[in-house]
């Protein structure tokens, strides 16, 4: 039996400073873990702290790349540039389906 709704979106924010090759990284390897495991149902929203650095203050980010869950509740984070896989399904309480 599968936990959740099945027509639920997932609400991700990586929050980046500039295009360093870190963010450019972490932001690729989501894309990939998100097309992979939650195909046609995630949303990415890709916030630049140095153009937008009062937006760090809503979800307390203290270091970046940072990746933030809204939705599904509970509010997760993830630290990095999220290339290991296994990492950010276990941070993101991603299930195969």
């Amino acid at each position: 039996m599968k936990e959740g709704n099945d027509d639920e979106i997932w609400e991700l924010r990586l929050y980046v400073a500039g295009q360093t090759p870190k963010s450019v990284q972490a932001f690729a390897n989501l894309k990939k873990i998100c097309e992979e495991y939650l195909a046609g149902k995630y949303r990415i929203e890709v916030i630049d702290l140095l153009e937008n650095p009062q937006l760090a203050q809503g979800d307390q980010i203290l270091a970046v790349p940072t990746l933030v869950r809204k939705l599904p509740p509970p509010l997760k984070k993830i630290i990095g540039d999220l290339s290991n896989t296994e990492r950010v399904l276990v941070g993101l309480d991603v299930r195969r389906v």
